[in-house]
């Protein structure tokens, strides 16, 4: 479900009535966090096509460098749950 879609504001809405809410997603190409209101989302690393920050680099597109400089912004994450009053783990780690 995307926030940005015709379903995310009844996704966001039905969350609301939750004390605390983790938002786990992908697939923007930029690893991010933030925090809206009892609800934290957390965007996982791309694992291709990596654009620039959002207001840096030449224009859309991917970033270009060498295999090496590329594989330090690209990456995997994983996560950990245990039943309980434990925070989430999440490690995130390049492919370089």
């Amino acid at each position: 479900m995307g926030l940005d879609d015709e379903r995310g504001p009844a996704g966001v809405a039905y969350m609301k009535r939750f004390g605390s809410v983790t938002v786990l997603n992908g697939h923007i190409h930029q690893g991010l966090q933030k925090t809206e209101g009892q609800m934290t989302f957390r965007t996982a690393m791309s694992t291709a096509f990596l654009p620039p920050a959002p207001g840096q680099g030449p224009g859309p597109g991917p970033l270009q460098g060498s295999t090496e400089e590329v594989r330090r912004f690209l990456g995997l994450r994983s996560v950990t749950y245990s039943a309980g009053k434990e925070p989430l783990a999440m490690v995130d780690a390049t492919l370089g």
